[in-house]
């Protein structure tokens, strides 16, 4: 009998990740043979060890943080939404040996959104940093026809500089966060960095309204600190990133294995 395919989760730390447990539930529920293993790789051995793991007969990493940005350049050939991205969080082998980069971040995160009952077209969309988090999102929401993409940060040439990066698909405009003005935006998006250390960004609670749709790409076992202020600031409609987790870990499952799972159960398992 032959050993089950290996795929697994880099990262540096990555004792914390979820990403095993998700991926093992996905496999028991297709049945398909594989393991999946979280694997500590520090930034200076990541060329290296990522070798490694595909010259043993690895199938297909995910890549987390501090990682996603340094991967492009290890990969023989990046998918579109990799390369708009400038990050990768998906790593699959060819039968030739090649490998392909690629990033579900935006397609979990829309998946989640619309899954939730988000109405993003026409609609008025803040995201609320400007790093890589943002850079691979932006392309599938403008898919999700909006009226208009912001992106606000405290250095305002950087919300500028990705905003521009995008402006070819859709319209999307650079800002401040004190230049963000007082009508409330339909959809609101924290993807700072800061977010779970307690620190906010800087705006206003007028930028959320009572029917405002309120997300944090992180998530915790309680609410963080974004999902409280919104909650005090009176949206009744705010979500943590757990479901992101998932969704974007079925896109990878779906590249690796060719069958998308369901992700309903697993997402109610890990809120239980």
């Amino acid at each position: 009998m032959s050993a089950p395919d290996r795929y697994a989760v880099i990262g540096h730390p990555i004792s914390h990740s979820k990403s095993p447990l998700i991926h093992g539930m996905f496999a028991e529920q297709t049945g398909q043979a594989m393991s999946y293993d979280a694997i500590d790789i520090a930034p200076d051995q990541l060329a290296t060890d990522l070798k490694a793991f595909f010259a043993r007969g690895g199938k297909g990493l995910n890549v987390t943080v501090p990682h996603k940005e340094q991967i492009p350049a290890l990969m023989n050939s990046l998918s579109e939404r990799a390369t708009l991205a400038g990050a990768v969080n998906t790593i699959a082998i060819g039968n030739d040996g090649e490998l392909t980069g690629d990033n579900t971040d935006g397609i979990g995160l829309l998946t989640d959104m619309l899954n939730l009952k988000a109405d993003l077209e026409d609609s008025r969309i803040l995201i609320l940093g400007a790093g890589g988090a943002t850079r691979g999102i932006v392309q599938p929401l403008l898919q999700a026809g909006p009226q208009l993409i912001t992106i606000a940060n405290r250095t305002v040439a950087k919300a500028e500089a990705l905003a521009a990066h995008f402006d070819q698909a859709g319209n999307v405009f650079g800002s401040g966060y004190d230049d963000l003005g007082s009508k409330a935006y339909d959809v609101v998006i924290h993807a700072t960095s800061a977010g779970l250390g307690g620190e906010l960004p800087p705006v206003s609670d007028s930028i959320i309204g009572a029917d405002s749709f309120c997300y944090d790409l992180s998530y915790a076992d309680t609410d963080t600190p974004f999902i409280e202020w919104v909650k005090q600031s009176g949206c009744k409609r705010a979500h943590d990133g757990l479901g992101m987790l998932v969704e974007q870990a079925a896109a990878a499952f779906d590249i690796w294995r060719g069958i998308k799972p369901d992700t309903a159960p697993v997402i109610a398992r890990l809120r239980n």
